[in-house]
């Protein structure tokens, strides 16, 4: 069942489903709630109450809000936790990797742990040698083609590179149901807006974060050269001892939906150590 909260803006859909410890999850850009769809079950199954949000101007939210930065993004998360009662881990993919880092600096007695999925935290730099890597020139070009023409062709081909190799069963449904919805309502506007959107804001927040962090990385993730390395570089920003990072081995920027067993098992180890259940 889906419920609404009003926000200063808008307003924010999102389903909330079993009991336990609160879980909140936002998913990236160019998405909806249903990016979580293997993952909501596996968490409830856990023994975690889970809301799961379709993020501003995504899904079943409002698309007119004036901006969709990672800011925006946490005071959203921020209003979610405290209407249903916190305190909750967050759960962030990409854009919302970094909303995550900043909800949890700005309320500390509302985060009890962050899970940072593909996440866009830091500011990123570029390198002339990074074009050596074929996927991810390939994945930039499509991205940037997406951002200044609102071509849903070129969103639909970095997401075929986005996943890698395994696919899920319904793979081709979903991905024609993305299509269809980012062609109206002004949800194509919404991923540009997000596209624009630098994750400066996030990574001068890193180390303001007072509570566990987990970053999980795909190794295959065409949005970086190496993973791995931006996992690292996120946690070395955090304070001492709070970051530790995952790798899926063979995922790519979609851990939670290419491989939700895996990525399951590393969010509700994290979950049952610092969230109970």
């Amino acid at each position: 069942m889906v419920e609404h909260l009003e926000v200063e803006g808008g307003t924010l859909a999102y389903e909330l489903s079993g009991t336990g410890p609160l879980v909140v999850l936002a998913h990236g850009m160019g998405n909806d709630r249903a990016a979580y769809r293997f993952l909501v079950p596996q968490l409830v199954a856990a023994g975690y109450r889970v809301a799961n949000l379709d993020v501003r101007g995504c899904g079943e939210s409002t698309a007119t809000f004036a901006s969709y930065s990672r800011t925006d993004i946490a005071g959203d998360l921020v209003a979610l936790v405290r209407h249903l009662g916190g305190p909750a881990v967050l759960v962030g993919h990409s854009i919302s990797g970094g909303a995550v880092t900043i909800a949890a600096a700005e309320a500390p007695e509302l985060v009890s742990g962050v899970v940072e999925l593909a996440p866009f935290t830091r500011k990123q730099s570029f390198r002339l040698g990074d074009l050596r890597s074929r996927t991810y020139r390939q994945g930039m070009g499509r991205l940037v083609r997406t951002g200044l023409f609102g071509s849903r062709k070129a969103w639909r081909s970095y997401l075929e590179l986005a996943f890698p190799g395994r696919r899920p069963a319904d793979w081709d449904a979903d991905l024609a149901r993305l299509d269809e919805q980012l062609g109206a309502g002004g949800r194509m506007r919404t991923l540009q807006a997000m596209g624009r959107s630098a994750p400066a804001d996030a990574g001068a927040r890193l180390g303001d974060v007072r509570c566990p962090v987990l970053v999980v990385e795909g190794s295959r993730d065409p949005d970086w050269v190496d993973a791995r390395a931006e996992g690292e570089a996120v946690v070395a920003a955090l304070p001492g001892g709070l970051g530790r990072l995952a790798v899926v081995e063979g995922a790519g920027h979609y851990p939670h939906t290419q491989f939700p067993d895996e990525t399951a098992a590393l969010v509700v180890s994290f979950l049952r150590e610092h969230a109970g259940a």
